[in-house]
């Protein structure tokens, strides 16, 4: 099992930069797929980047392309997500989530656990 608590969020002008934080508590986090996820007023869930265990293959839904980059380091138990050239409709809640799986996916159902989110929030 692992607990996940999410960092880095805040508010932010539109064409800024947030850098979120995943911190994973138990052992074997380099066998546990990971994913970033947003939740938008009024939306459903959706994922914005997915890394798998070794942080070898990576995948962004295509609206963050080119923008953010998903990380991690398995010797401290860590993922991130660097967010470059925020937009206001990047304002969303922001979730991690683990799979003990070697291999990550863009869907929601696939992930086992959840952090609590954090809010991040992007002024025009």
């Amino acid at each position: 099992q692992v607990q996940l608590v999410e960092s880095g969020g805040g508010l932010v002008q539109a064409g800024g930069s947030l850098r979120l934080s995943c911190a994973a508590s138990g052992r074997a986090f380099d066998y546990y797929a990971m994913a970033w996820f947003r939740r938008a007023p009024g939306k459903e869930r959706e994922v914005v980047a997915h890394i798998n265990w070794s942080g070898g293959i990576t995948n962004y839904t295509d609206s963050v392309k080119g923008r953010f980059t998903i990380s991690r380091d398995n010797a401290k138990n860590m993922m991130y997500l660097q967010m470059n050239i925020l937009k206001p409709e990047d304002t969303a809640v922001y979730y991690c989530a683990a799979r003990p799986d070697h291999y990550s996916d863009n869907d929601v159902s696939w992930y086992d656990y959840w952090g609590q989110g954090t809010q991040v929030t992007v002024s025009s």
